[in-house]
């Protein structure tokens, strides 16, 4: 999705993020949706998910503390971030609703991008 977005538009939704936090949602997802022109695939881990799912606004927060982590530590804006994180082995790792990585701490989950391992 992050490919699909780019960076440009993705710059556009957290520099008005302010703005688009008091629209719905889903409305607001749609309105990217048509305008980057992404149509449906066939990804479904909720689908294939055997256990209780994490709302996307938890996922949010997991993915949230990864991109600010990384943009503070490795000293890169946001959307550079946000791309080295929806790109990296650990974005498979928190997508997976059968597994608990997502309930790792943060520290962990940046540990585990950092050094491309899981303890």
């Amino acid at each position: 999705m992050v490919d699909a977005l780019g960076r440009d538009r993705i710059r556009k939704i957290i520099e008005l993020a302010d703005v688009y936090h008091s629209d719905n949602i889903d409305a607001v997802s749609d309105e990217f949706i048509e305008e980057a022109g992404i149509v449906a695939g066939d990804f479904d881990n909720v689908g294939t998910a055997k256990y209780a799912v994490p709302s996307h606004w938890d996922i949010g927060k997991v993915y949230k503390r990864l991109v600010l982590q990384i943009a503070e530590t490795e000293n890169v804006d946001d959307v550079e971030a946000l791309f080295r994180a929806y790109h990296s082995f650990v974005s498979d790792l928190i997508d997976n609703y059968n597994g608990s990585f997502y309930y790792d701490s943060p520290a962990a989950i940046y540990d585990a991008y950092a050094t491309g391992e899981v303890e």
